[in-house]
């Protein structure tokens, strides 16, 4: 039964990329088969918890929005109102993306491979500014700043982006009594995990946040965290 104020993150489903091993961020891969069931597997979770939703907040990418298109169609609730953000994006990983492991391996070693993949300060090669996959050449974010488009991004980077979103949309919704689905990526979820648990630096690197299984946040009068379950 719903009673407190509560959030619910859910990772997308899984990709082609995500299955070949290969560095996604912020290139925009459609999700695959199994992610589509992976999310109606979600919604179908949700329902049975007994969980329904005020609004929904994704990134941009489309493995965000399919996901939750496809969750709030298994939970016969489509049409609550919906908000589509950059900075849910996925963590951007510059010159990795669309690299899998044994090249980086072979480009700059395991080592580095380890501490651009879980590690929270360090980013990776940054992208030149004219590789057309800098997002300066995506006219989704041709409002943006120049100063905000990442080249590459560190946790620490994307957290930073990701948590204004978190102090001028989410919180305000949640002191409004509502609930929220907010359907991202792992990278941004870690962050806000680490940001909600108050996770040390040195600790993230274990935590994570697997494809469409629903984490649920609840919250007391004055939003602080009661509860955390998972919908397994």
């Amino acid at each position: 039964m719903q009673s407190s104020v509560q959030i619910v993150l859910v990772r997308h489903g899984s990709s082609e990329w995500n299955l070949s091993g290969r560095f996604t961020g912020w290139t925009d891969i459609p999700l695959d088969p199994a992610g589509i069931s992976q999310a109606v597997e979600a919604g179908r979770r949700i329902v049975a918890a007994g969980l329904k939703f005020d609004e929904a907040h994704t990134s941009v990418l489309r493995r965000s929005t399919a996901t939750a298109d496809y969750l709030l169609a298994a939970m016969c609730h489509p049409h609550i109102p919906r908000h589509a953000t950059w900075r849910l994006n996925e963590r951007h990983y510059g010159q990795l993306q669309g690299m899998s492991k044994y090249d980086i391996f072979a480009a700059w070693g395991e080592e580095n491979y380890r501490r651009w993949w879980r590690g929270y300060f360090d980013p990776p090669p940054p992208l030149d500014m004219d590789d057309l996959r800098h997002p300066r050449f995506d006219a989704r974010y041709a409002d943006l700043a120049p100063e905000q488009l990442p080249r590459s991004e560190s946790l620490q980077d994307c957290q930073r982006r990701l948590l204004p979103w978190w102090q001028n949309a989410a919180l305000p919704a949640l002191k409004q009594g509502k609930h929220l689905l907010v359907v991202s990526h792992g990278n941004t979820l870690r962050s806000l995990v680490m940001h909600l648990d108050r996770i040390a630096p040195e600790d993230i690197e274990k935590v994570e946040i697997p494809s469409g299984v629903p984490l649920v946040y609840r919250f007391a009068t004055g939003l602080a965290v009661t509860s955390k379950e998972w919908l397994e």
